[in-house]
This record gives structure tokens, C-alpha cells and sequence, in this order.
């Protein structure tokens, strides 16, 4: 199949280049040149130069400056760059003579007119583009930011992000698609390629390995299944940030950030030039926080990015090396348990009489116990703990007469712990009273609560808590690469981009967990709790300094690699008024499993499994009018299943490792005008043969993981709106609407005709935002419709809203484009206490009938103060 393939690409390029040398030699030729520069008039390193309608043209130097041969005759010049919207100009030119256009490009404020990357092999804007696409820019993602990438990724239409977990391991789900949470079918990706390719090695999410800065100048988020051709694959869409980099204008920003709950964080970004051709930007911050929840458990921590760029042939070609070293620890919160008041899940009331935010606590630390490979001294006091990062080299190429290579090549390693403070014993879950305790665990009701930091004893009427803490140790090492070859040729009336390419990627993780259990009594920042009673033997310790004696042990030892190889072809055609992209890939996995029987016992199942299969789509654009596009794409994909949920069947002997398969469609329409910015779009989503993997409580204390098989369907209805009211001041609303059900269920053909797990049927955001004469405002409500927290669906999440503004004043500082901004920003503006999740460890046993409802509600009210220096 490679070879015919081959055979055929050969041909087919062949063809294109004779086609387009004798198409080169019917005009006179003559000369273009000039500048291009943004509204601050700093030169735009790389802006696409084009005659319209033609593979004729160039990008702009380091200077901003372009020169190329252009037909002889009237024209249409064309030119584009990231971001930024598409400025047309016509021209007139005689054989041998030398015309001048210089150009200024604006940023997009609606949006759609912008100039994006992700989703395909060449610059176009999103309206004429094929399928679903959102793009922020550097300051709407300042505005956003705030606790996590749930912040950002809530704004996007499609997507329902819940952050009440912290600032890392945000659960992300994509319209149409059932999911656990995290990035299970949507990479995050950073400049073009994934922070970690292969997902489902263990459970840590993709934004662990990676936190937002200032230096990010854009991110884009491609719907669809379009995005499976790209990079990694994937089958619901692709997260992609895009870093700042240097141009010949210096440009240094320096941001100081106070926030409630004790945070401070500084920011840094510096890029300009070196040399001649020759760009860097480094950015990255130090953060110290004692939030956003109150725990005694204090996290700091810093990330350096950064990039080189050098220019060559003639400005044509680049090769940039990226670089990013992270240091930091964050606390992660997990489901707790909530007052049920008839159905709204609540905040409890602690012994002490306050209200209760979380049940973590600086007390339950430094513990240490045995293990079959030695003591194993807990580390939860640190969080969430990401240390290493990764060097990249992107190579862009162009060899003339419209050949372009790119390629990209990333090697990645991390040191990497999830810790975290889990919701209950795994047996009870719930607070209880100090009889019920004894109670339940057949122990003496003569047995003594004594408080460990003062030996005083409980009162009669305290509750006590049982919790765990699970350690899990996942270090990651991963090499990827891409590359692909592109042939612009004319044809007829349209421009073919036939591009050929391959990724490969090898991933190493390993997935080592410590499970232990310790006491405390149920307030805020529980204080821990010494059990003991007295037999013929004399005194006992059941909990001794909170710690539940005997309760640690290490419970897997694993190691997942998985090695992934594919090629790709796709035609984009662009012709005048209509757009096609055609797209085939092919796709090999091949995963090696190494788990231990028994920890300690020396004995392991190894085994090796591989799929392959394909994935195709199909879209196109039509131009109706200047102001508006209709659109269609659909696809047929796949999905390879977390090889952490393989079972074997017989030592050495795992079991099948099929494709899981998606099948897609939308439909739908986008209007750009100078004042509005809309699309709708109705979209079709069904997955076969899924494997849901979760991590369920075994009723003794531990936790298991449990594999289903299922199949879903959904439809759906996306709007998005953004008008500009008048100059600086503008609106924005998004909606979406889905159905979705199981379809079926292998062994729980009762779920049959069940929502899909956390998974809203409605979703709207609406925002006002205002920015001129040095003043900026923004608001924005988000409401999230109901949701099931299991398949079973016997847990139903009420509503919400959430709240968010924001604002500042820029002071001018001189003459030149030194600038002071003093701002705040205020999340949660209402202190809603909507719930995000119920207890995955519960799965589908729990229900919300119970006195107390073990559930995560999204983080409370928390005001930030912020001031940016740019010179």
C-alpha cells in the first residue's frame, strides 16, 4: 500500500512541476516589492506575500521587507499573517518594471477574518476555512487566565472545561464526546506539536507538563474531525498555542500579580533581535500561592520558555529551536463530601462552626511507611510536581517554483508526580460520628479521640473523616516528529496544496502508586486525630499522629510505552469562491506493556499490542457573498484505547487492542462583516466501540479500574455572535446545543438511551467587552445546563452560572510605546458554588438522594490585582 502510494505521489508531482514551469513561461515578467508592517508600524517578519488566484509569491524579511517577480499585467496582491486580517490591494504593472505596495495588517477583533494555522497546511483565514475553528489572541487570554486552563478553554465554544481541581489537570469535554475528563481526545499542543503524544499511559493530563505565559501569543482551537490528519491525530479537535517570537522591533514586558488567598506571581517577557536574521523571546514567571483554597499546603514554582529563529534563504526559510525548563508544584482538589439540602449540593459546616472548602490539610505530611521495595516516604505535601521540559527544532523550508518542506522534531522529559488527597476511605465516604466510626470498624466504643497537635479530646458531637492519599509517580519521556512536503500548483481555475507527511512519535511512562489512609476531624483543613483503646495487651494504636496504622502500601508498579508511525496526504484547493480539502491517514500503534503481579513478588505480565487503521474527511467552503461563507466537513476516524485499560487474558497474553472508531459530519455558516462576527453550525458525532476506562473504589479501601465497551450518538447546534455596538465597545455570545444518548452499553443495556457523563446539554456564555482611550472593561457569564456525574445517570448536577470581570487603566510613559497597565480581575464575581463532578471513584454506585453528595464544586470568589510594564 506504501509503495502504490509512493508510485503515485511521484507521478502526481512530476505532472504539477512540468505543469507549472510551462505556466511560468506564457507571461512577461515584472517586479514587486515594498514593506509590511502592523499598526504600531513594526516590521512583520514572514507575512505571506501572494498574487491572488496564484502560487506566485514570497514572505517578508527580518526589515519587513519583500521583493519577488510578479506576471505583467492587473493583479491582485494578497497578504496574510498570523492572526492578522488579509489586506488586498490591486495592481498594475508593465513588463520589466518595478512596482511598490507597502502594506499595514490589523488584528482581527471579531475574529473570523484572522489569518490561522492549526487544522491545516497553509495560511487561511477562519472564514475560509472548512470547519469549526476559535482563535484568541495574547490579550484575550490575559483576560481569561486565571486559575487554570479551564479558565481559558470555558470561553471556547464546543468545549465544557470544569477547574474547581486547581491549576492543573483541567477536565475538558468536547461537544459530542464522552470522556472522564483531562485531554482524552484533544491533545494540547504547544507551537504545532502535543505535550505528550500518546494519552491513556496513565492518568495525567496534558497541562500538567506545560502553564501558560505571557509569551503565548495566540491560541487556536480546531472542532472536528478535520484535526485527525494533523500532528498526533485526533479525533474531537486540537488545542494549540502559538508562542511570541522576535522581530527587529525590541519589544520587554514585565507583569507583578497579587491575588486573595496569598498569590503572587511575576511574569517576564523579552524578545527582539540578535543579529542580523538571527530573533529570540524568552518568557516564563515564579509563583508563589497559598490558594486558592485555604489547606496549609503552600506551592511555588516557575517555567522558562523561550525560542531562537534564524532567517535564510533570502527570508524564505526559517529553522526556530524552542525550549521550555518547568520547576513547579501545585495542590490539587479532588470530591467532598456536600450537604444534600433536597437536591442542592452545598457546602457542609464544620465542627468549628465555618464552612468548609476543602479536606485537604498541611497536617497530613511526612509520612513514611514499608513497602516490599523499601520505605516509601509520601511527598503529597508537594502536590501535583512537573519538573524537566523539552527542546524543539522547527525546520521551514522553501526550495522555489512552490516546493515547501516543514518538519519538527521535539524531544521531551519529565520527572512527574500526581499526588493528591482522594474522597474518602473508599468504603464510607462520608463524615461520621465517633460511635459510628468505632462502629464500623469493630473497634472498642471505649476507644479515645485525641487531637494530635494538643492531645485534647474530640467533643461528643465532633465528626471524623477517614481519607486517602494516593502518591503516583510518572515520569514521561517521549520523542516526536513530524514532517511534511508541500507542492502549490495551478490548475484550471484553482490552487492545489498537495501535501505529503509522517509523524512518529515514542512515548515512555511509568505508573507507580502508594495508597495510605490517615484521620482527621471534618472542618476546613482538617486537624489530624489519635485513636486508641486499651485490650489485655495492652495500650493500641489504631491511628497514631492521624496516620491509620498499617493502611500504606504501594499498589501498581507499570510501565506503558507506546510507538506510533503515520503518514498522511491532503489536497487543499482553493478556487474563486469555493475552498476543498481532501485528507487521508494512516496509522500504526504499537504499545508495550510491563505490569507487576504483585508488588514486590518479581513477577510481571509483559506483553505487546498494536492496531492500525485510517481516517478520511472531506470539506469544503463556498463564498454566498463578501460577508458570508457556507461550510460542510465530515470525517471517519479512529481512536486508539489508553493502553493502561488492556487486560490480559493469560500471563504474557494481553487481550484484543482494536481501533476504537468516529464518525462525524457539520454543517454551517459563517458572517464577517466590519461590525459582526456570527456562525452556526449544526454537527453530528458518533463513536463505536469506545473503551471508558475509570478509577473505582473496590469497597476494601483501594482503588481499581474498571473498562467498559460503548457506542454514543449526538446532535447538535453551535452559535456564535460578536458585535462591536460601537467604536470600542463590543459584544459576544456563544450557544451550544446538544442531544446525545448511549446507544449501547456491554453489559449495562440499561444505561442504553443515558446521557452522556458530565456532559451538558446546554451551554451559552455572553460577554460585553470595552477598550479605548487607555480604559479596558470585560464581563462575561457562563451558564452550564444540567448534567449526569455517572453513566447511570443516577446522579444528576444541577445548573450553573459563573461570573467573571475584569478591567484597568494604561498609562502612556513617554514618548516612545513604554506603557503602565494597572488592573484587576475578579473570578467567580458571585461566589456561585455550582458542583462540576461528583466522585469518579464512585462511578455509577452513587446517587444524589444521600444525606451527604461526595462532589467538586467550582473554585469561590477570588480577586486578583495586576500590573503589566511594557517598554
Amino acid at each position: 500500500m506504501i509503495k502504490l502510494l509512493r508510485s503515485t505521489l511521484q507521478k502526481i508531482f512530476l505532472f504539477m512541476g512540468g505543469f507549472c514551469c510551462l505556466a511560468s513561461l506564457a507571461y512577461g515578467q515584472a517586479t514587486l516589492t515594498g514593506t509590511v508592517k502592523d499598526d504600531s508600524q513594526s516590521p512583520i517578519i514572514g507575512a505571506t506575500v501572494l498574487v491572488q488566484g496564484t502560487t506566485t509569491g514570497t514572505i517578508s524579511d527580518a526589515s519587513g521587507k519583500y521583493t519577488f517577480q510578479v506576471p505583467a499585467g492587473d493583479l491582485v496582491i494578497a497578504v496574510s499573517y498570523l492572526g492578522y486580517k488579509q489586506e488586498i490591494k490591486n495592481l498594475s504593472v508593465g513588463e520589466g518594471e518595478t512596482a511598490t505596495l507597502d502594506f499595514i495588517l490589523s488584528e482581527d477583533a471579531l475574529g473570523l477574518d484572522a489569518i490561522v494555522v492549526t487544522g491545516s497546511f497553509s495560511e487561511r483565514s477562519q472564514k475560509n476555512s472548512p470547519m469549526s475553528l476559535t482563535r484568541l489572541n495574547s490579550k484575550q487570554l490575559q483576560v481569561e487566565a486565571f486559575n487554570s486552563q479551564a479558565d481559558i478553554l470555558r470561553a471556547i465554544p464546543g468545549i465544557t472545561a470544569e477547574g474547581g481541581g486547581g491549576e492543573v489537570a483541567s477536565n475538558v469535554f468536547v461537544r459530542g464526546m464522552p470522556s472522564g475528563g483531562q485531554y482524552q481526545f484533544t491533545p494540547l499542543q504547544v507551537d504545532g506539536l502535543p505535550t505528550i503524544s500518546t494519552f491513556g499511559l496513565n492518568s495525567s493530563a496534558h497541562d500538567v507538563y506545560f502553564r501558560n505565559d505571557i509569551g503565548i501569543r495566540n491560541l487556536e482551537f480546531t472542532k472536528g474531525g478535520a484535526s485527525s490528519l494533523f500532528g498526533a491525530g485526533s479525533v474531537a479537535g486540537i488545542i494549540n498555542y502559538t508562542s511570541i517570537s522576535g522581530t527587529a522591533v525590541p519589544e520587554n514586558v514585565f507583569g507583578l500579580e497579587w491575588a486573595e488567598e496569598g498569590r503572587v506571581k511575576a511574569d517576564f517577557m523579552s524578545a527582539g533581535p540578535l543579529a542580523d536574521d538571527l530573533f529570540y523571546a524568552v518568557s516564563g514567571f515564579y509563583r508563589y500561592d497559598a490558594g486558592p483554597l485555604e489547606t496549609g499546603l503552600n506551592t511555588r514554582g516557575f517555567q522558562v520558555r523561550g525560542n531562537l529563529r534564524k532567517l535564510f534563504n533570502e527570508g524564505n526559510s526559517s529553522v526556530t529551536l524552542y525550549g521550555q525548563w518547568i520547576d513547579d508544584n501545585v495542590q490539587f482538589y479532588l470530591p467532598y463530601p456536600l450537604v444534600n439540602n433536597d437536591g442542592d449540593f452545598e457546602r457542609p459546616t464544620g465542627n468549628d462552626g465555618e464552612t468548609i472548602y476543602t479536606l485537604l490539610t498541611g497536617q497530613a505530611t511526612d509520612f513514611a511507611f514499608d513497602t516490599p521495595n523499601g520505605r516509601f516516604e509520601s511527598p503529597i505535601e508537594n502536590g501535583v510536581i512537573t519538573k524537566g521540559g523539552y527542546l524543539m527544532a522547527d525546520l521551514q523550508h522553501s526550495f522555489g517554483q512552490d516546493w515547501y518542506f516543514h518538519s519538527k522534531v521535539k524531544v521531551a522529559r519529565y520527572d512527574h508526580w500526581f499526588n493528591l488527597f482522594l474522597d474518602g476511605d473508599g468504603t464510607r465516604n462520608v463524615p461520621e460520628t465517633q460511635a459510628s466510626y468505632l462502629s464500623e470498624r469493630s473497634l472498642p466504643n471505649t476507644a479515645a479521640f485525641t487531637y494530635v497537635d494538643n492531645g485534647a479530646a474530640l467533643a461528643a458531637s465532633d465528626l471524623v473523616f477517614e481519607n486517602r492519599v494516593l502518591d503516583r509517580r510518572r515520569p514521561m519521556q517521549e520523542i516526536a516528529g513530524e514532517f511534511n512536503l508541500t507542492k502549490d500548483v495551478d490548475i484550471g481555475n484553482t490552487v492545489h496544496s498537495f501535501t505529503v507527511g509522517t509523524y512518529l512519535s515514542n512515548t515512555r511512562a511509568e505508573d507507580d502508586n502508594w495508597l495510605w489512609r490517615y484521620l482527621g476531624d471534618f472542618s476546613n483543613s482538617p486537624r489530624l486525630i489519635n485513636v486508641t483503646y486499651a485490650d489485655t495487651s495492652g495500650t493500641v494504636e489504631y491511628a497514631t499522629g492521624g496516620f491509620i496504622n498499617g493502611s500504606g502500601s504501594q499498589t501498581s508498579n507499570n510501565t506503558l510505552q507506546s510507538s506510533k508511525s503515520a503518514i498522511y496526504f491532503a489536497d487543499e484547493i482553493k478556487g474563486d469562491g469555493f475552498g476543498i480539502d481532501i485528507g487521508f491517514r494512516w496509522e500504526r500503534a504499537v504499545g508495550f506493556i510491563s505490569r507487576e503481579t504483585g508488588i514486590g513478588s518479581n513477577t510481571f505480565n509483559k506483553g505487546e499490542v498494536s492496531a492500525s487503521d485510517i481516517a478520511v474527511i472531506l470539506a469544503g467552503f463556498v463564498k454566498l457573498s463578501n460577508a458570508v461563507n457556507l461550510y460542510a466537513n465530515a470525517s471517519t476516524g479512529y481512536f486508539f484505547p489508553e493502553l493502561r485499560g488492556v487486560r490480559f487474558s493469560a500471563p504474557g497474553t494481553p487481550q484484543s487492542y482494536e481501533t476504537e472508531r468516529i464518525n462525524q459530519a457539520e454543517i454551517g455558516t459563517k458572517i464577517g462583516t466590519k461590525k459582526l462576527a456570527a456562525t452556526v453550525a449544526a454537527f453530528f458525532v458518533n463513536l463505536k466501540d469506545r473503551r471508558s476506562i475509570d478509577f473505582v473504589n473496590d469497597g476494601q479501601g483501594g482503588v481499581i479500574e474498571e473498562v467498559s465497551t460503548q457506542d454514543t450518538r449526538t446532535l447538535g447546534l453551535e452559535a456564535t455572535v460578536n458585535y462591536q455596538l460601537v467604536k470600542g465597545l463590543g459584544v459576544n455570545a456563544q450557544l451550544t446545543l446538544q442531544d446525545h444518548e448511549f446507544t449501547k452499553v456491554e453489559g449495562n443495556e440499561e444505561q442504553e438511551g443515558n446521557w452522556l457523563r458530565r456532559q451538558p446539554k446546554f451551554k451559552g456564555t455572553f460577554g460585553l467587552n470595552y477598550e479605548r482611550y487607555g480604559v479596558d472593561f470585560n464581563a462575561s457569564l457562563t451558564v452550564l445546563g444540567r448534567r449526569f456525574a455517572n453513566d447511570a445517570n443516577t446522579a444528576e448536577l444541577d445548573a450553573y452560572s459563573l461570573v467573571r470581570v475584569g478591567g484597568g487603566y494604561t498609562f502612556q510613559l513617554g514618548q516612545n510605546s513604554n506603557t503602565l497597565r494597572l488592573g484587576f480581575s475578579v473570578f467567580n464575581l458571585f461566589n456561585s458554588e455550582g458542583v462540576t463532578e461528583g466522585s469518579p471513584r464512585q462511578g455509577n454506585a452513587q446517587t444524589g438522594t444521600s444525606e451527604f453528595f461526595v462532589g467538586r464544586p467550582i473554585l469561590p470568589r477570588r480577586l486578583a490585582l495586576r500590573a503589566m510594564f511594557r517598554f
